[in-house]
């Protein structure tokens, strides 16, 4: 069954139809200068097909958290939540076909590129079983795939930029439809533009947007004058899902309304000079007075508490008191947990999943051994990982050595560190380099470049020194500590032995 929306009228005042499954298949991009309706246009997109499509909206700005009221989507602030939560909320909110809005409004620029990448990676990488189709909207495409390095670490634009990457790249296997709107194409990455097959180009006035604009709808470069001349919600459309031909399109009304309406005129309030000066230029309050921190964001939905929730719930009561375990005990839940883990791991393909589906994995086995209440929270399942990966058992992370290792490590990325800790047992216990495909595996990747790419960037960082020896061996350094380990063959098969 073809699923067409309404999304408004053509210059005949005719209705004018998106054909739903089409653009599922072949991804929206949307552009437009400040003032020109993007964002109308979006929202009368999304209330359309919200009766028929899951959605996923990134939200810069806080423009669509009014969606939820009328339309049921589960809005996540992310300012009140973790990256890893997030990533779990993403994976979670596609297994259970729960519409969202990543609202992103009251986070700084940096921290919006790193909690949107961990959104879209939960719900990228989630299980085939659960690969249903998702529009997955993108507002101010270019601040989360820049066309050149910004303001931003160069860490989390690359973060930033390989979730859109995969999200227009590869999504579509995966059941993830892109929707990109930007202000500025010029300034949006254009292996992330060009995945995109329909166009609605918009009101814009700079040279160089309206020649892409126009290279896009296949106009002559002559014709590119014409985008200044748009009004306000007029965007010309091409693309399978719109129309085989360059159409002018007037964008419909929306039921919903963003919380940030256009400012209008108003007059200015009469007051005396003399009340003016008094009101102005008052004396400061005390120092003590003002507030030195943000308010505390308010508490999560209901529904949002269910998907963030990192561990079962329990049928404890708020009157049953629990007596401390005793050290034995203690010890003989880590000793059961860390078999739990290493069972996980002794799978193949546990190394190329995710965090977050080994760590529900983790918690369903917790539950059959009966260490519901027991299971660490997720951070914690994250070091278990790091030192099971690393081989390093509970018993050797409490020594003084291993945690000044685990120091040295913290300086990496969280998905680095368990790599440079499974070089320092390699060179503590005097075992040959680990091999680029023991390297990859470790870091959850089949790319042996991405793993040679790791020594690299840890040299980088000056954690470690890379040498050769006469036989084209590999030898790591541990700088400091004055490790290393010995000669390797990079390209054997074997991984490091546990």
């Amino acid at each position: 069954m073809t699923v067409a929306i309404e999304m408004g009228r053509n210059a005949a005042g005719e209705a004018a139809a998106l054909d739903l499954e089409e653009l599922l298949a072949t991804r929206l991009l949307v552009q437009g200068n400040s003032g020109s309706g993007k964002s109308h246009l979006l929202r009368r997109l999304l209330e359309q097909s919200a009766p028929w499509v899951q959605q996923a909206i990134i939200d810069p700005e806080g423009d669509f958290v009014t969606l939820g009221e009328r339309f049921g989507h589960l809005v996540i602030d992310a300012e009140a939540h973790t990256e890893q939560a997030l990533q779990l909320a993403g994976e979670r909110a596609r297994s259970h076909r729960v519409s969202t809005v990543l609202n992103l409004e009251g986070v700084d620029a940096e921290m919006q590129l790193r909690r949107a990448a961990a959104f879209l990676g939960g719900m990228f990488d989630v299980p085939r079983d659960h690969w249903y189709p998702v529009l997955v909207v993108v507002d101010e495409a270019q601040l989360f795939a820049p066309a050149a390095a910004g303001e931003v670490s160069d860490e989390a634009r690359k973060l930033s930029l390989g979730a859109m990457t995969n999200l227009m790249c590869r999504g579509r296997k995966r059941g993830l439809a892109g929707v990109i709107a930007t202000q500025r194409l010029a300034k949006l990455a254009k292996n992330v533009a060009a995945e995109a097959s329909n166009f609605l180009m918009g009101r814009t006035f700079l040279d160089i947007d309206m020649a892409r604009a126009a290279d896009l709808l296949g106009m002559e470069r002559r014709q590119a004058e014409a985008f200044r001349d748009l009004e306000r919600g007029q965007f010309m459309a091409l693309g399978p899902a719109l129309s085989r031909r360059p159409l002018a399109l007037y964008i419909g009304p929306t039921e919903t309304q963003p919380r940030n309406a256009t400012p209008r005129l108003t007059p200015l309030p009469g007051a005396a000079p003399e009340e003016v000066r008094a009101v102005i230029l008052a004396a400061p309050p005390p120092e003590a007075a003002r507030p030195t921190r943000r308010p505390p964001p308010p508490p999560a939905p209901d529904l949002l508490s269910q998907l963030m929730a990192a561990t079962p719930a329990t049928d404890k009561t708020p009157e049953t008191e629990e007596t401390p375990p005793s050290p034995e005990e203690l010890a003989a839940r880590r000793a059961r947990l860390e078999r739990i883990l290493a069972a996980i791991l002794a799978d193949p393909e546990a190394g190329f999943r995710t965090v977050g589906v080994l760590y529900q994995d983790f918690l369903v086995r917790c539950r059959i051994e009966g260490l519901g209440q027991g299971a660490p929270d997720l951070a914690a399942f994250r070091r278990m990982l790091t030192r099971a990966r690393a081989g390093i058992s509970a018993e050797m992370a409490e020594d003084g050595i291993w945690q000044d290792v685990a120091r040295r490590a913290a300086i990496l990325p969280e998905d680095m560190q368990g790599i440079f800790m499974m070089l320092a047992r390699a060179a503590h216990e005097g075992q040959p380099c680990p091999s680029d495909p023991a390297i990859a595996r470790a870091y959850g990747t089949h790319s042996l470049g991405r793993a040679r790419r790791l020594f690299a960037y840890m040299e980088e960082q000056g954690l470690i020194v890379c040498q050769q020896d006469g036989a084209g061996r590999r030898i790591v350094t541990l700088v400091e500590l004055a490790w290393a380990t010995a000669p390797g063959d990079p390209n054997a098969e074997e991984a490091l032995a546990s």
